[in-house]
């Protein structure tokens, strides 16, 4: 009896050991896991393409963005009617832009300038709004999209 007691110590201590060895493992990896996130070199910021998204029937063809603030958006009109007092901000960068029309089909270049992007290699992420309105309904419309750029 005492024999088999002495056979279940060592095989405690034996899955204990194995516990603790994988154990200390898995914390270094979280240790060196937050050290890297921490320092940013796992920045989901790095791996975000850049990308410029509006509703359909704006198309928002090109863009970049500069250092010192200054961001181009061209945008084309498809919805199928003029627009009119058209109005681009960048929500969280406190900049707008204003054009008096936009005919249906046509390309426009949106120019925001001394907005608060950042610095040179960063990148910016923002909402992009465009307050319009249609010229045949007089009803006036907000098309909400994003901004992701790297700026130059």
């Amino acid at each position: 009896m005492m024999k088999k007691k002495i056979m279940t110590n060592k095989k405690a201590q034996a899955a204990m050991e194995f516990l603790m060895t994988y154990g200390w493992a898995i914390l270094v990896v979280l240790a060196a896991i937050t050290a890297l996130a921490y320092f940013g070199v796992l920045s989901p910021e790095r791996f975000l393409p850049d990308k410029c998204t509006l509703p359909s029937g704006i198309a928002c063809i090109d863009f970049t963005v500069t250092p010192t603030g200054d961001v181009s958006i061209v945008m084309q009109n498809s919805l199928g009617f003029e627009m009119t007092g058209v109005q681009a901000t960048l929500v969280n960068s406190n900049c707008t832009s204003q054009i008096e029309s936009v005919t249906n089909g046509a390309r426009v270049t949106l120019a925001l300038s001394g907005c608060n992007v950042g610095q040179s290699g960063s990148k910016v992420n923002d909402d992009l709004n465009i307050a319009y309105t249609n010229a045949d309904s007089g009803l006036s419309h907000i098309a909400a999209g994003s901004l992701v750029a790297k700026i130059a």
